[in-house]
């Protein structure tokens, strides 16, 4: 009785840190529509700052609570910073671009965090009297996770008074509800939206410095703790603070007992939890359906088939790279292969999200689908490097089969997140079931067959399947098919009205992008001889939506153009110190500043150079 009493207890004071973080990740999302990939960076900004406050601050009670409320406040502040300086200036933007630009933003803020505070991890000191632990029912409990328990239900309670009983918490309820009508009637946006940012950046920052005298402060603080975050978020209901702590409590306690009834899918619980309540209520347990009128969209421009000048400069680029491997050295050619993986896996990414209108924050599911597929074949039935890549697509294609099946029931951002929490239960399996997948070890010694094995004879096995999975993509895009998904991405009502099963289409077309993704795993595993759960993590995923991003989503050769930029970018600048630093302000960069994308970009030009000729002539 003792022992569950006190996991009880340790889940609740797990859950109040949680609330803290995602209370405000619920605010900011239910008033700006910002998936705020960064407010893990000042939940761990928040733990820094603390620490710091804490050595400098005279010691005591006082000195220890006055450091956690000034690093809360002045988390407060840089968040309201961010706020004005970078996501003002795309509030506009589809959920793509915003993801991105906040995933920049960890970046940045990662390196900033490093150059500060250096690569070591912080031991902060304990509360002053709250350093030890009382018994109950025979157990020793950490006086200081009453004090959490505590704090978390307070905070609640003067969150719910702020938005309840002010001026200020009424237009905040209502720009949740409908922000346009909250505009129409004469209120600053932009104050608002700043003044919110600065409350959900500081609850992240009290809920960091919180954590100080319960774990080391770190820099892996930031993505350990974004995901659990939006798992509650989206559970709780996107805006709804009661929801987030319902929720809270819900993983709090899941993870307290999950660890003693299932502790090989601990991970994996939260995530199927969160899939579920997506599948049965998209809008969370105490959140409301979005509004479905208009939403000012443009429709895209139409995909141009190839002009003959167009399909010559695409041979000729082949034939560079057919004749490459002749004046070529080595580690240029394993270079190249890994443009040629990633240019097929954004290629695959592209599909779903370009012609088919379909958000995935969890493409990096397949694409270690595929290359796990052929590594087990490989381990486990001695399989040859030709059936193993027989195996990658049909293993990501079955993946894709499955989760497609539920994700393309939803739409915007809820299918965005349901595709999160299916790439977060792939991941989660492969690095906990460590007697099949070996764990965080990986799977290695996959090899190519001898044929393959030298490096010029990969570079042009990786160029052939590469080049002929993106033309495929290509043909299918301008097929009926292809038409029926951009018609569906359009206006859904009108082909559905016209007798089209566009629910089927796009879960066919889920699945096509899964397969070509998982064929790029497969490539993947055997030029590179092993396979990590890495491949599957969240940051393989973004890596493949900055690719598209990079290049242009509303080109065809974007996805190609931008994985070539982005592996040569991260080839560059990771020889560099604070290259996180770099590459956040190149991604910030673009989607500031240039959202079409290098492509996209290059197509502008080149339109306006040949409308001054007709003009001219």
């Amino acid at each position: 009785m003792g022992f569950y009493f006190a996991q009880l207890l340790t889940g609740l004071a797990s859950a109040s840190s949680l609330f803290l973080v995602a209370c405000g990740l619920s605010i900011i999302f239910g008033v700006t529509r910002i998936v705020n990939f960064a407010h893990g960076s000042f939940f761990m900004l928040g733990a820094y700052l603390a620490y710091t406050f804490m050595a400098v601050l005279p010691h005591g009670i006082l000195g220890f609570w006055g450091s956690v409320a000034v690093a809360a406040l002045a988390v407060g502040a840089i968040g309201s910073l961010i706020e004005i300086v970078v996501l003002r200036r795309i509030y506009g933007a589809p959920e793509l671009f915003q993801l991105v630009a906040t995933f920049g933003i960890v970046l940045i803020v990662q390196d900033a965090t490093l150059w500060i505070w250096g690569p070591e991890d912080l031991l902060g000191p304990r509360a002053p009297g709250l350093d030890s632990a009382v018994r109950i029912f025979g157990e020793p409990i950490p006086e200081y996770d009453l004090a959490l328990i505590v704090i978390g239900p307070l905070v609640l309670a003067a969150v719910w008074l702020i938005f309840h009983r002010t001026r200020w918490g009424v237009l905040v309820r209502a720009a949740t509800r409908d922000r346009e009508m909250v505009g129409a009637l004469g209120v600053n946006q932009s104050w608002l939206f700043t003044s919110v940012f600065f409350l959900g950046s500081a609850l992240a920052g009290l809920g960091g410095a919180l954590q100080v005298p319960r774990e080391a402060v770190s820099l892996l603080m930031d993505l350990n703790v974004i995901a659990e975050a939006f798992v509650v978020v989206v559970i709780g209901g996107m805006g709804s603070v009661v929801g987030a702590f319902v929720a809270a409590v819900l993983i709090g306690e899941l993870n307290a007992f999950g660890i003693l009834i299932f502790p090989q899918i601990t991970i994996v619980l939260a995530f199927l939890v969160m899939a579920v309540v997506l599948v049965l209520r998209p809008w969370g347990l105490f959140g409301r359906p979005e509004p479905t009128g208009h939403t000012g969209t443009v429709p895209e421009a139409p995909f141009v088939l190839l002009t003959a000048p167009q399909r010559l400069a695409y041979l000729a680029v082949l034939a560079v790279l057919a004749a490459l491997p002749f004046f070529a050295d080595a580690f240029t050619l394993v270079l190249l292969v890994d443009i040629f993986v990633f240019a097929l896996f954004a290629a695959s990414l592209h599909f779903i999200m370009g012609p088919a209108g379909m958000i995935s924050f969890g493409h990096a599911a397949y694409f270690g689908l595929g290359a796990y597929g052929a590594a087990l074949a490989v381990k486990y039935l001695a399989a040859s490097m030709e059936v193993g890549l027989f195996l990658a697509p049909a293993a990501a294609a079955l993946g894709a089969l499955v989760f497609g099946w539920f994700c393309v029931r939803l739409s915007g951002v809820y299918l965005a997140m349901l595709t999160l929490a299916a790439a977060q239960i792939v991941w989660s399996i492969a690095f906990q079931w460590t007697e099949v997948t070996g764990g965080d070890d990986g799977i290695l010694g996959v090899w190519p067959s001898d044929w393959a094995s030298s490096k010029t004879a990969y570079y042009y096995l990786a160029l052939v399947l590469s080049a002929g999975g993106i033309a495929l993509l290509r043909h299918i895009i301008h097929a009926p098919f292809g038409y029926t998904l951009r018609g569906g991405r359009d206006s859904p009502l009108r082909t559905e009205s016209i007798g089209i099963n566009l629910n089927r289409h796009q879960w066919m077309g889920f699945v096509i992008a899964g397969a070509f993704a998982g064929l790029a795993g497969g490539i993947f595993v055997f030029s590179k001889g092993s396979i990590f759960p890495d491949e599957l993590a969240i940051p393989r995923s973004v890596d493949g939506l900055i690719m598209v991003l990079l290049g242009g989503v509303q080109t065809l050769v974007g996805p190609v153009v931008g994985a070539a930029a982005f592996t040569l970018i991260e080839d560059w600048v990771s020889r560099l110190d604070y290259w996180r630093l770099i590459l956040g302000l190149i991604i910030l960069f673009i989607v500031i500043l240039a959202p079409e994308g290098i492509a996209g970009g290059a197509a502008r030009i080149a339109t306006r150079l040949g409308a001054r000729k007709k003009e001219a002539a």
